[in-house]
């Protein structure tokens, strides 16, 4: 089973990003055969600077391998260093229906808000089903609001299929990510870099307890009990901390005679305390450009000796002759 997963490099990735996704996904990497890649040709509808995405794209790279993903076990790969995947999202454009593209989320909440989407945001569905379709992916893990689209790139290699007469191209099936993973932000909301409410997962000591210690409590005296699920320091602190400790915080709580700044500080302490190993994987790939570089430019080779097969037989499906080495 082969299970793909992309990342777009728009900024440094975030607790929301690491527990709601990219932590559940690497797991996958130690039972399936994994494909992941830097999103950078998807991510040009949104940053254009080549400097900033250049340096996005590193850092997704560092941060990835740094948080557990094994090059040993997994392919890592920039979009943009496979280049069968933009032939094949023309060929998928020969089939697609331009009705099934307006009514993708994320052209139609332009449209509602009254802004002029552009033509890569409007095709944007048939690169991802390309990133997908290119490698046989039978399995692609998304969250509960991303299911549309593997029903839009199923909808369009079905199409491919039918109109050709064969099964050319795989159909893949979504795993959906662990609901229960919605991580709060610093003001109580979803975090998310829209919402400008997030803790980095590389966050240096000062700037991190810094954020932890703004995040967003209601005004119960300090003497007064407390309810821990109704704290959304006490929700941050369950993913860093073992039962034992939650059992022993939330005791705290409920006792009352402890401020919000100590819970703060224990969250601060137990997320400083996770993240240390992953900070020294991170500082050890920073120092060897080199080794990074061949670990993007191998995966690339996988990718693309994958890629090339899918891509030979669609286009002698379409009647177009062998590609050019």
């Amino acid at each position: 089973m082969r299970v793909l997963s992309g990342i777009q490099p728009t900024g440094r990735f975030h607790w929301g990003n690491y527990f709601g996704a990219i932590q559940q996904y690497i797991a996958l990497q130690h039972h399936e055969q994994a494909f992941y890649f830097i999103a950078d040709l998807h991510a040009l509808t949104t940053v254009r600077d080549a400097r900033l995405l250049e340096q996005y794209t590193r850092d997704a790279a560092l941060d990835l391998l740094a948080l557990g993903l094994d090059p040993s076990r997994a392919t890592l790969f920039r979009q943009s260093d496979v280049p069968e995947v933009t032939e094949l999202m023309w060929l998928l454009l020969t089939v697609t229906q331009m009705s099934l593209l307006e009514k993708c989320h994320a052209y139609k909440d332009k449209i509602s808000k009254g802004l002029a989407p552009d033509a890569g945001l409007f095709t944007y569905p048939v690169l991802m089903a390309a990133d997908i379709l290119l490698y046989d992916s039978d399995i692609v893990p998304v969250g509960a609001d991303q299911i549309q689209h593997i029903e839009v790139t199923r909808d369009i290699a079905q199409r491919f299929n039918a109109t050709y007469g064969g099964e050319y191209l795989h159909l893949p099936t979504a795993r959906v990510l662990d609901a229960a993973a919605k991580i709060p932000g610093l003001d109580g909301e979803k975090m998310s870099k829209s919402y400008h409410n997030t803790i980095e997962v590389f966050e240096e000591a000062k700037p991190l307890r810094k954020k932890i210690m703004s995040i967003k409590t209601d005004s119960t005296p300090v003497e007064a009990p407390k309810n821990p699920e109704a704290c959304h320091v006490f929700t941050l602190y369950k993913l860093f901390a073992s039962a034992e400790e939650q059992a022993a915080l939330a005791a705290r709580y409920r006792q009352g005679g402890m401020g919000y700044g100590e819970a703060k500080q224990r969250l601060y302490e137990a997320a400083w305390q996770h993240f240390a190993e992953a900070r020294q994987r991170r500082a050890e790939w920073e120092a060897r450009p080199v080794d990074l570089e061949d670990v993007l430019r191998s995966g690339a080779r996988r990718a693309s000796t994958k890629g090339q097969e899918v891509l030979e037989r669609v286009r002698k499906a379409c009647g177009l002759g062998p590609r050019r080495k």
